[in-house]
């Protein structure tokens, strides 16, 4: 939904001000203050910056439009100029280039191309719609870039974790790249998850294709619903296993799920929520095993109730970081 605000004017969306920034930035270079407000305006929501982003993208693509065609969209009657504020006129170019936009990116005979960058901050949640009508549902500390071109929609999993739905298009395949794997599907629902030495793939719909990503095109695993696999930092796909992807995806819901799992790695999966890491002090304690259910926006409970569960106690370090030790 579009985020309004009451303004002198009426009232005003957020796409109004990134169409008043966008043609601020068109006319001339910011001064300091200026280009200080436009950062600071970027920061404020996330909203904000993908609004700005959208404008960016679609001034490209109006390099695919005849110039009397785009003349013709951005021009606004003359009976209504004194009526309405600059910005509005703005707005309105930009919604009708979006109207194109979309069918330059839908047409049979010439989809568009498209790219940007989204990410989250730690304990941040984030969805994002892309062009086509896919969504991406990006975990804490994540990062893609996305690149559709004319036959392929292309997006690197830099960092974190990931949900794709993905819309059907035979003609234009979806192909995700995190690490040494790439997953390549037409339409459906999956998790990919970018760790330091592999990549995890769990699939919630439809069927995927998953392989090394300097891989012939013919050496791949096939996954269906409920089925996953992993991607070793040598591009080696693991063998096919069945996954419980509720669990795996719990932290849509703003959970994190743990079926016996280790300790270290449910302090390497709680520091992805928390601006300082917490710890194991060593082997052992890092071997002992928790099923338990908390909320990913307050690892403190979990800090606090980790005690009454197993033989450990919290140290706090002198970095403000936080290591759990043996009792």
């Amino acid at each position: 939904m579009m985020d309004t605000r009451d303004c002198a004017c009426g009232r005003t969306t957020v796409r109004d001000e990134a169409a008043l920034w966008f043609t601020r930035l068109q006319d001339a270079p910011l001064g300091d203050d200026d280009q200080h407000c436009f950062d600071a305006w970027l920061d404020e929501h996330p909203q904000h910056r993908d609004e700005f982003q959208l404008l960016q993208t679609l001034w490209s693509a109006a390099d695919l439009l005849p110039k009397a065609r785009l003349q013709a969209l951005c021009e606004a009657p003359s009976t209504r100029a004194k009526h309405r504020p600059l910005v509005r006129y703005a707005v309105a170019a930009s919604v009708l280039a979006l109207a194109v936009g979309i069918g330059l990116f839908s047409g049979l005979n010439q989809p568009g191309r498209y790219t940007a960058e989204f990410s989250t901050a730690p304990g941040e949640r984030r969805q994002v719609s892309l062009p086509d009508g896919s969504l991406i549902d990006l975990n804490s500390r994540s990062r893609v870039q996305v690149h559709y071109e004319n036959n392929r929609r292309g997006i690197e999993l830099i960092q974190g974790e990931a949900l794709f739905s993905v819309e059907h298009d035979s003609h234009r395949p979806f192909v995700v790249e995190a690490g040494a794997g790439k997953v390549t599907v037409t339409g459906t629902r999956f998790d990919v998850r970018r760790d330091n030495t592999e990549t995890r793939v769990a699939v919630e719909q439809g069927t995927v294709r998953v392989q090394g990503r300097e891989a012939p095109d013919n050496e791949f695993v096939n996954l269906t619903a409920g089925l996953g696999t992993r991607i070793d930092a040598k591009g080696q796909v693991a063998q096919v296993r069945a996954v419980d992807t509720q669990s795996l995806t719990a932290w849509r819901s703003g959970k994190l799920v743990f079926n016996d799992a280790r300790l270290s790695e449910v302090a390497e999966e709680v520091s992805r929520y928390r601006d300082t890491p917490l710890r194991v002090s060593d082997a052992t304690v890092g071997n002992l095993r928790l099923t338990s259910v908390f909320k990913s926006d307050n690892t403190e409970a979990l800090l606090k109730t980790l005690p009454s569960i197993l033989p450990v106690s919290i140290r706090t370090l002198d970095d403000g970081s936080q290591e759990i030790i043996a009792r």
